[in-house]
């Protein structure tokens, strides 16, 4: 007699982190191909926009520890992927910019992210419907955490 399977839970929390971890497998199977890692790969996302990031702003950003950022980033720059500078603006600050190399690395890598991602729809808004309720999730979770540190 065959095992049944197992009850998939409708619990949001769980929902939620099954739904991160399928989808980070699923990301650094595409990004392992580039020698890329999934910390990385955050990192360069945001870089990509071609504005200055302050090393804070990408430790959050990618959810990593300021030294375990600091660590990564070095590697990127040992890469010539990735150059730090200092922000005109605030001499205090150090500011980390995508090289030309970083931002060809990006593109590529970016390419073959987006052709592996599967299409949550056939183009009938899910995706952006998907977006819009993270996005408000997020939103009230910061709320919250920020009530709840006060």
């Amino acid at each position: 007699m065959p095992t049944p399977s197992p009850r998939r839970s409708e619990d949001l929390a769980h929902l939620l982190t099954r739904a991160e971890r399928l989808a980070a497998r699923l990301l650094q199977g595409a990004l392992e191909e580039h020698g890329c890692t999934l910390d990385a790969w955050r990192v360069l996302s945001l870089l990509s926009d071609g504005e200055g990031h302050p090393m804070t702003a990408v430790a959050e950003e990618a959810f990593l520890p300021p030294a375990t950022l600091t660590k990564l980033v070095d590697h990127l720059v040992d890469q010539n992927l990735v150059h730090r500078r200092i922000d005109p603006l605030d001499r205090r600050r150090i500011l980390a910019h995508l090289t030309p190399r970083g931002a060809t690395y990006w593109r590529r890598v970016d390419r073959d992210v987006r052709t592996r991602w599967p299409a949550l729809s056939g183009g009938d808004g899910d995706e952006e419907l998907l977006r819009g309720l993270l996005l408000r999730l997020v939103d009230e979770l910061d709320g919250a955490a920020a009530e709840s540190s006060v």
